[in-house]
């Protein structure tokens, strides 16, 4: 029997770290780094970091809900960064790096939701969270030196 998939966009800072903790959990069957969000066609890495195209460095995560839930997916990204912080996660500042969940279903809108009201009301951070729940757009892999990064240079940071 084949194997289900559904696929969510997440953006919770730089890709390269999302991507290397999002890849090991179960369920989740690929992932591909890259940009979204934003107004410009077919940007690059240097277009994202001028801040100007609106785009977020994101993950496109392909997942069997039979094996992790987007409920449980977006449970544990919100364990993996500050959605706290308006436009940065930790050194890095800026449009490019806010958080965001791009929901590509109006069940996946609902559910987003839910799981911020949820953890706002449970008191898990100190300040609100300020994670955008946004329709889908086109979403644009990243260069493929932005791929796996962490696998490939087990020190990039």
């Amino acid at each position: 029997m084949p194997t289900q998939h559904e696929i969510a966009i997440l953006a919770g800072g730089c890709f390269w770290g999302v991507q290397d903790l999002i890849r090991k959990l179960d369920g989740v069957l690929e992932t591909c780094v890259g940009y979204t969000g934003g107004h410009t066609d077919n940007p690059t890495y240097p277009d994202i970091c001028n801040g100007d195209t609106g785009h977020a460095e994101a993950i496109q995560i392909t997942f069997d809900p039979a094996l992790i839930s987007f409920a449980d997916l977006l449970r544990f990204f919100f364990r993996m960064h500050n959605p706290t912080t308006l436009n940065r996660q930790g050194n890095d500042i800026g449009h490019q790096y806010r958080s965001a969940i791009f929901v590509t279903s109006e069940a996946q809108k609902k559910i987003a939701a839910e799981i911020i009201h949820d953890i706002d009301n449970a008191g898990k951070w100190p300040d609100k969270i300020v994670t955008e729940i946004t329709e889908a757009q086109v979403f644009y892999p990243a260069e493929e030196n932005h791929q796996d990064y962490l696998e490939k240079n087990p020190n990039g940071y």
